[in-house]
């Protein structure tokens, strides 16, 4: 918490990755060949993870995730590794070559054996994801990497997974975009976005659907509160070569509504008065325990309360994002948690607060052989070693902890006696522990066949639950939200503390490793980071081409905006070329025409016009691609300019509206680099699939690199190794 300048939670860097049990390091395995002994000899003490935890069997089991007859095998298949699996980016000319050499070559030349020795289909597309674009492989991860019969097919993943043609994503993790409904013009957020898989899934949806050589008319805004997995998340997405995506630095629960005054005085109108999405995803950060398969070092650290902890959290999440989305939107929330208090609980909790302006969908006959079960309608909290069935039951020291909303009914009552005495309070932690010593010890707790729970009145059946063993995959939970109409005064108004946030009770588990953890693959590396930070982009933002792609493998789900414990104080400054005679605005409100971030790079329009007209004049860029107007930079000094970006109307659009609104979104990343300068040379990189001329695009397939003569100087190399993203 102390030291001046120092982050609230010391953090370790991301290439600090957590161990992992189903990975042997080769000195091992030498050590134990030769020796023929199991323990490494330079690390006697060194134990593999223990799969198991009585007090995560014994909260499930009460909780009635699954029934008693199947939970034998539930638990079997926790204690397995993760197949790998994989997506076809549908956005991308060469998505049917890769689909035919899966089926022809692949899928015959590839042998799995099954646990009892039969022979099983080594990778096979997941019959649930549309137009077979997702597979899954018998292998795990780690046997990709270590079998060398599997050699070719683990470089050609990395590899196509690299261009960007594939993306390596775990199956249940593809799931909640495909129930966002989307289209090429929606204006898309993706609250905790990084480290990007799904943020790329909803840009190849976008893609998809428009004629070639154009445009979407609609873009994805991608965010996220730590600025390292901000730049994971533009390393995922720039494969995919856009124009329509803007990355944001923002506490989820806190995003900023830029919306302008109704009287603009002489100031030209933006083509969008507010900022508001079509549809939201909203996959918050959870506890995570729907990852033990590719995490189980989460075995040993779970307890009770680390869903108890995140379970306000969600709410303040859910509910930003239901302000953020237009009426008729639809909102996605989903977590990698089983859960309820972090699942159905949550769910329950908003539908209360936003009265009949938000319904649940039920989207039981979408994607009709995805293996689901239906929402709870009954589970109970734990909480200090206590099953509580209903609120008033809660003791009177614990009701800050133990809120209303975290039970089915969400009700209230009046507490007026203390159910606890004082020495429990002091002996018992969140999960049962002795505050005295660290082992792992079971929960005492009393009989709860004598508790009658509360059962919720609302719908909750139409969420929906994927749990391991029907499909062989992780377990997620997915509620799709219809808003009807405007939210309620009360809901809608969430605004951020100016304050420093009240602590919360030191038994709620929000334990340091659990948060920022990364909950996808990227380049098939899975990347974790633990702790948390203060937030803030200093000088420029770091080129993600530095980014060492070959982290280490472990795997878990992230928890993006940990309880109010982070980002500091975001502090915006004048920016310094703000005009002095900048027309006022008679309005209630000042409206600030230009502000920065401290530390951001600001984003500048760039109108140069006679640099604009000779570029395109040099590189034959006819009037029909919306060109002037579309530029952007990242440097303040005109004169000084070494990158130019071009941006998508839609994105020009938010953009100009950020202006005008002071600036309040943080920018990381915006734009697709088109222009690259660098003493005497000019990098030219244009993506074809927004550049619909037909002459050059014969050129330029026949020439990776052309020397050509610059625009101002005499020699210049042409860079055009883009080709594959040329559009037929």
């Amino acid at each position: 918490m102390g030291g001046r300048g120092r982050s609230r939670t010391q953090r370790k860097h991301f290439r600090q990755s957590r161990e992992n049990v189903w990975k042997r390091t080769k000195s091992e395995d030498s050590a134990n060949a030769s020796s023929g002994d199991v323990i490494d000899n330079r690390n006697p003490s060194w134990e593999p993870f223990a799969t198991q935890n009585p007090s995560f069997d014994e909260y499930y089991k009460e909780q009635g995730i699954v029934s008693a007859e199947e939970w034998d095998t539930f638990i079997e298949c926790l204690r397995n590794p993760l197949p790998a699996a994989f997506r076809i980016n549908s956005s991308s000319q060469f998505y049917k070559d890769i689909q035919m050499q899966l089926e022809n070559d692949f899928m015959k030349s590839l042998q799995a054996e099954d646990t009892d020795g039969t022979e099983v289909e080594a990778i096979k597309p997941l019959p649930w994801y549309p137009d077979n674009l997702a597979w899954q492989s018998n292998f795990s991860r780690n046997q990709l990497r270590k079998n060398q019969n599997l050699e070719r097919f683990h470089n050609f993943l990395k590899l196509e997974n690299e261009i960007g043609n594939i993306t390596r994503q775990e199956a249940v993790s593809m799931v909640p975009p495909l129930f966002l409904d989307v289209r090429p013009d929606h204006y898309i957020l993706d609250m905790c976005a990084a480290p990007g898989s799904k943020t790329f899934q909803l840009l190849e949806m976008i893609y998809t659907l428009i004629e070639p050589g154009t445009l979407p008319s609609g873009m994805v805004i991608a965010n996220d509160l730590d600025v390292q997995r901000c730049n994971l998340l533009i390393h995922q997405t720039k494969r995919m070569c856009t124009a329509n995506l803007i990355v944001t630095n923002h506490e989820a629960q806190h995003f900023p509504s830029c919306h302008l005054p109704k009287n603009l005085g002489s100031i030209k109108e933006p083509g969008i008065r507010q900022l508001q999405f079509d549809r939201v995803l909203c996959d918050v950060p959870c506890s995570g325990d729907g990852t033990l398969r590719k995490a189980p070092d989460i075995w040993r650290k779970w307890n009770s309360g680390m869903g108890n902890g995140l379970h306000g959290l969600q709410i303040q999440i859910a509910m930003r994002g239901l302000a953020l989305l237009k009426v008729g939107g639809r909102m996605v929330y989903s977590t990698c948690s089983m859960n309820p208090v972090e699942n159905e609980a949550v769910v329950a909790e908003v539908l209360r607060r936003c009265g009949g302006t938000v319904e649940l969908v039920d989207v039981s006959t979408e994607l009709p052989q995805l293996a689901r079960r239906p929402g709870l309608k009954t589970w109970k909290v734990r909480d200090k070693g206590l099953w509580l069935t209903s609120y008033k039951d809660v003791p009177k020291y614990r009701q800050s902890v133990a809120t209303p909303g975290m039970f089915p009914s969400g009700k209230s009552y009046d507490l007026e006696t203390d159910h606890e005495t004082a020495t429990e309070k002091k002996c018992e932690d969140s999960d049962g522990k002795s505050k005295n010593g660290p082992e792992l010890m079971v929960d005492s707790v009393a009989p709860t066949s004598n508790l009658e729970a509360e059962v919720s009145d609302l719908p909750l059946e139409r969420c929906m639950r994927i749990v391991p063993h029907d499909q062989n995959s992780g377990a997620f939970f997915i509620a799709v939200l219809h808003k009807l109409a405007p939210l309620p005064a009360s809901a809608a108004n969430q605004k951020k503390p100016t304050s420093s946030p009240e602590k919360t009770d030191s038994s709620i588990a929000t334990p340091q490793d659990q948060t920022n953890e990364i909950k996808e693959d990227i380049n098939g590396d899975d990347i974790v980071l633990s702790g948390e930070a203060d937030v803030q982009i200093s000088g420029t933002t770091p080129d993600v081409d530095s980014l060492d792609t070959g982290i280490d493998e472990t795997h878990m789900d992230t928890d993006q905006n940990k309880i109010n414990e982070q980002n500091g104080k975001e502090e915006i400054e004048p920016s310094p070329d703000v005009k002095t005679d900048a027309p006022t605005v008679p309005a209630k409100r000042k409206l600030q025409m230009q502000g920065r971030w401290r530390g951001v790079d600001p984003v500048i329009f760039y109108n140069d016009e006679a640099v604009v007209g000779r570029i395109m004049e040099f590189y034959g860029i006819k009037e029909s691609l919306p060109f002037k107007g579309h530029l952007i930079s990242r440097n303040s000094d005109k004169n000084h300019v070494k990158r130019i970006y071009y941006i998508s109307n839609s994105v020009k659009e938010v953009l100009e509206l950020n202006l005008l609104c002071g600036q309040q979104l943080k920018i990381a990343s915006v734009g697709l680099k088109m222009f690259v300068s660098n003493y005497m040379f000019v990098s030219f990189a244009i993506s074809l699939s927004v550049y619909d001329d037909v002459e050059n695009k014969k050129i330029l397939e026949e020439l990776s690199i052309v020397k050509v003569k610059c625009v101002d100087t005499d020699d210049v190399f042409a860079d055009l190794r883009l080709l594959k993203y040329i559009k037929k």
